[in-house]
């Protein structure tokens, strides 16, 4: 059966995959529970594929943005505890259903929570109370935890599951000060919260950078995200990459300086000796960004490095394949192991998830054994 862009496929590693969890488990303590963050469709490889993945390769949790998502990963039959980072106030119902958990930033999220529950006569539902411990994003201030403890004692609908934070520059040593500012702040907050209310729930502030940084603060679990789909904090590691977005040629073309110029807005030109222009099945509505076009980027075409040429279209793309010995169905490697997806990032100065995150639904996962 075709799919939407046949010739078009994102390519998952599973080796690669079970590389970079390995290097992570073994920054931790054989206790520590790993977290595998599968939000924005795991990093744009495909949630469902990529959870299903990582059941199998014992991940503790997962987490991802949104109730819907969660949703989704239940109905493809993923049972690990999923925590949803963003979960709202909106779909709780949905969120009891599915056995999701989710993250408390603030009094009414979690006073929302509780009347939906009473109503229901549900007790002891998993709850993860997020800290702001100087992101800024969500989560409950120093300064409201009286409120918090002070209501979490009085009801029996919750069971506090996980006290977290997120660090803001894990990844900087310019902010260490900062980052262990953070871990400092959320230690207090967290012990506090745990005296209130008499148990411990688990503690987890640790990202992928803050595995590898600041390992000695891992707590009970971490959050494992865009290292396991290849990208390290450290210099001087170089992960396995997972994902490798390849496509076909769909056609090849010889031009001369008489046939004028190539693509929207005529921005490619023919070189005065000829120029042989191949066209793939990606563009920027697959997540391939416009400024990699007129020759910013270059991909891997059967052992060489061909530039893209003229500006970069919404489903195709042109490359400068003169010189180069190819054929219509060739493959073209856009990212992978050459180029990686850090140096496209690197190109359009950005980070490597933002170009992961782009890649549509509509182009193929296909697991690598």
């Amino acid at each position: 059966m075709l799919k939407e862009n046949d010739f078009s496929r994102l390519e998952l590693k599973l080796s690669a995959c079970r590389d970079n969890y390995r290097y992570f488990r073994g920054l931790l303590e054989p206790s520590t529970k790993l977290l595998v963050l599968v939000k924005a469709n795991a990093y744009g490889h495909g949630a469902v594929e990529f959870a299903s993945m990582l059941q199998k390769e014992g991940a503790d949790y997962l987490a991802v943005a949104y109730p819907i998502e969660g949703i989704e990963l239940r109905k493809a039959g993923i049972s690990l505890p999923i925590l949803v980072l963003t979960a709202g106030t909106d779909f709780f119902n949905e969120m009891i259903d599915s056995r999701l958990e989710p993250s408390i930033p603030n009094m009414y999220a979690l006073k929302t929570l509780c009347e939906v529950l009473s109503r229901r006569r549900v007790k002891n539902f998993p709850v993860h109370i997020k800290l702001d411990t100087g992101m800024h994003r969500l989560g409950f201030m120093t300064e409201e935890l009286q409120e918090l403890t002070d209501f979490l004692k009085t009801t029996d609908a919750v069971k506090v599951k996980s006290v977290f934070s997120h660090l803001a520059a894990a990844e900087d040593p310019e902010s260490d000060d900062f980052t262990l500012g953070q871990i400092k702040m959320f230690e207090t907050n967290a012990d506090r919260i745990s005296q209130k209310i008499g148990y411990k729930p688990m503690l987890h502030i640790l990202n992928s950078a803050g595995i590898e940084r600041f390992a000695a603060y891992q707590h009970d679990m971490v959050r494992l995200g865009i290292g396991i789909y290849g990208i390290s904090a450290l210099p001087g590691v170089k992960l396995s990459p997972v994902a490798s977005l390849k496509c076909k040629i769909l056609q090849i073309k010889h031009l001369s300086p008489e046939d004028g110029t190539i693509g929207y807005g005529r921005h490619g030109h023919i070189a005065p000796t000829g120029t042989v222009i191949a066209t793939i099945p990606v563009g920027y509505a697959d997540g391939i960004d416009r400024h990699l076009g007129c020759g910013h980027a270059s991909f891997s075409l059967n052992g060489h490095r061909v530039p893209t040429i003229g500006n970069i279209c919404m489903d195709m793309c042109m490359l400068d394949i003169t010189g180069v010995d190819a054929k219509v169905g060739d493959t073209v490697t856009v990212f992978g192991d050459d180029p990686s997806v850090t140096e496209l990032a690197e190109i359009l100065d950005t980070i490597p998830y933002e170009i992961l995150t782009s890649i549509p639904r509509r182009i193929d996962r296909e697991i690598i054994k």
